[in-house]
Order: C-alpha cells, then structure tokens, then sequence
C-alpha cells in the first residue's frame, strides 16, 4: 500500500509500504477513504524528529470501509463505515469507564511514562502505524472505531476523529459562565472549531477569536466571533480584550496554539538545536530539559479574568517549562489540559452530523487532496500558505 512516511525533519514521503494485516483477534482492517492533515503532525514535521524513526507511518484522523475483521469482533462487519479516534483506547479499562481514554490502562506507553497510545505519533506513544495510509489496522474492533452511517461525505464524519472531539472537550474544559466571554488563542482547525461549537452554546455571550492570518481571522468572523489580529499593534491585544469584557479580562481562555507559538525566538532556536543532535541524545534531553514556545500560554494567562480559566488543546513537550506561577496563583487561574478523550465525546457529538450541519462540517476543509501530494502539503500547511486550515487526503 501507499503511506505518507517521515524520513528526517520537514521530509516527508508517500511510499510503497507492507500492507498491514490482522494481529489480534480483535483487530479490524479499514480501508482508508479520507484521512487529515493535523497541526500535531507539524511538530513531527518540525520538532519531534528524535521519537521518530525514518518510515514511520504518519496521521492520526482517518476513516473508511472496513475490509476485514478479527474472529472475535462481533459488532463490526466488511462494508462497514466507521470513523478511527486518534486514541487507541480498549474502551473497558478503568480509565476508559470513567471517560478518560487518552490514559487507557492497556495501551499506556509506559516505557515513555506517556498515556494511550495515538495512531502515527511517535516513540513517546507507542510508534503505532498511522492513517495517513490507504489501509490501517484498529485495534479494539467493537469499542474503539465509530460506525456511520453510508450516505452523506466523509466531510461530514472525519472531523470525529481528532476535531470535533478535541474542540469539544476545549470547550467543555473551559468552562465559560452563563453570559461570558470565551476568547480563543490560534485559528487553525482545532482554534476555528472551537469558536464554532462555543458560538452554538447559549450560555456563551460572547466569542473572540485571535490569530495572525487574515483567512483564519476571516473564517471566524464569518461564523459570528469578534476577531483580533495579533499582526495589528499587538501590545495593544490586552487593553482591547479589556475594553471589550468592561474590564475584567475573558471569563475563559482556550490556547489552542501549543509548542510552536510565534514570539518566542529563545525556545525556537533550543528546538532547532536539540533537532540537529542525534537521537539518543536529542531523546533525553526532551524528555529532562525540553522547553516549549510558550508565547501563547503567557497570553492566555495574561488575557483571563481574576478566577477565570485557561483551557489548554494546543500540544506542549517541554519538561522545564517556565510558568509565571506567581501571576497564576495570584489571579486565582484555574488550569485544565489533556489529549482529547475522543470516545468519551463522539456519542455527544454524533447529533450535531446533520443535513442542517450547525458546525459547518461540510465546508470546513479548505483543501482536498491526493494522497501523492502530501509532501507538497505538509509545506503548505506548516507555512500557512494558500489559505490552508485544514487539508483532508483521498487515498
């Protein structure tokens, strides 16, 4: 089969790779028909290169037919249309039951001290062949793949893969009060979702969305959401948020940005320096000493109200992060984080797929691609090039 691989940081390539095959009886085999471009498969593009070996099967948001199944999946059947949730989560393990998937007990990367296991995300979660791929193994057969119905686009379901969970779970753990404010960090996918879903809950009185490329700002501002950009005056950005929250600050704040936030040279050049080191040593300095681009997370602590809350969806790495704990503490900021638990959120979720499409999931990917142009496409989206949000592969 054909495969998006990594081979070396910024290159990737579409190669001919063994076709997988059933290895648990559980197993099922899916037949990959969309599968997406995500922003954290950049920081493998970019930054993640010692986790990761060359071949390495990438992508974590796919869906398809299924082909074949395992001798004890019951549930499942060959034809079957089902979404794949970047977890690899059993589903029956105490930390699936209780709605955390991400740390599944049974597929937890405990050589890494890491969680649940992610689909085509490196060493740190168990380097498991990814869906940027015309075929893909799934474990858990009967409780990891979310069966849809035939009928409507891919476009339609895909996104349960990695965004509508990932937004929703942001939202959720933002907690904004009835009749507050939720101010947005980073329009790209998972960031434009956000200001979607929070825009359709009632209680949520205002949305402002900030990022620094005109189509981001202008998908947002279409949807409903005041828009700032961070490329006009930005040591005006808290004053303006003051002004437009009669002073306090935004009742909630969800950095949607992560690791490789603009504005903080320092940690780029520590980032690029640890990338040319070799792997062994590349490894244990990240996993001891890493720091993150932690321009954005500042923001977002430096834009909350007093009492407010700090959602964070964007992905960090660094072990020795700086975090200005005095002004946290002081301003009484709660701090919620995590991989989304995908499966814990995709039965909530699966009454908003509708031919109304409240979400706008329809026309949310900007580009449709063959899975032969990936390499061009990794380019594009890292440089925000060509009005690239999101970018979903036909393979």
């Amino acid at each position: 089969m054909r495969a998006v691989t990594w081979q070396g940081r910024r290159d990737v390539r579409v190669e001919q790779v063994p076709d997988p095959r059933i290895e648990d009886p559980t197993d099922v085999l899916v037949e990959v028909t969309s599968t997406g471009l995500c922003g954290s498969d950049l920081h493998l593009y970019e930054v993640l290169g010692p986790f990761l070996d060359p071949g390495d099967i990438l992508g974590h948001e796919a869906m398809g037919v299924v082909r074949e199944t395992g001798p004890a999946v019951r549930t499942l059947h060959p034809g079957d249309r089902v979404v794949v949730p970047f977890n690899v989560s059993c589903g029956t393990c105490r930390m699936c039951t209780a709605g955390l998937h991400s740390q599944c007990e049974t597929t937890q990367v405990r050589d890494y001290g890491s969680g649940a296991a992610l689909f085509g995300y490196t060493k740190l979660y168990g380097q498991v062949p990814g869906g940027q791929a015309e075929l893909l193994r799934v474990p858990f057969g009967d409780t990891l793949p979310v069966k849809v119905p035939h009928g409507p686009p891919d476009d339609r379901f895909v996104f349960l893969s990695d965004v509508l969970p990932t937004a929703w779970q942001a939202v959720e753990y933002a907690d904004v009060p009835d009749g507050g404010t939720l101010l947005v960090l980073g329009l790209g996918p998972i960031g434009d979702m956000c200001v979607r879903m929070a825009l359709q809950r009632p209680g949520v009185r205002r949305v402002i969305g900030v990022d620094l490329v005109p189509e981001r700002l202008q998908r947002a501002r279409e949807r409903g959401a005041v828009v700032l950009d961070l490329t006009d005056r930005p040591e005006l950005l808290p004053q303006t948020v003051l002004d437009l929250t009669d002073g306090l600050g935004a009742d909630s704040v969800i950095d949607a940005v992560g690791m490789e936030a603009h504005g903080s040279p320092g940690a780029a050049v520590a980032q690029r320096a640890a990338g040319l080191l070799p792997d062994a040593l590349a490894r244990a300095l990240m996993q001891r000493a890493g720091v993150d681009r932690l321009h954005a997370l500042h923001l977002a602590i430096d834009l909350v109200r007093r009492g407010g809350t700090v959602s964070v969806v964007g992905v960090y790495g660094g072990m020795t992060d700086p975090l200005p704990l005095l002004t946290m503490f002081d301003k009484q900021i709660q701090l919620r984080m995590g991989q989304a638990n995908v499966r814990r959120w995709t039965d909530d979720l699966l009454p908003l797929l509708t031919d109304a499409d409240p979400l706008g999931v329809d026309g949310f990917a900007t580009h449709h691609l063959p899975l032969d142009e990936a390499p061009a496409a990794y380019e594009m989206f890292q440089q925000k090039r060509d009005g690239a949000v999101k970018v979903l592969f036909r393979p």
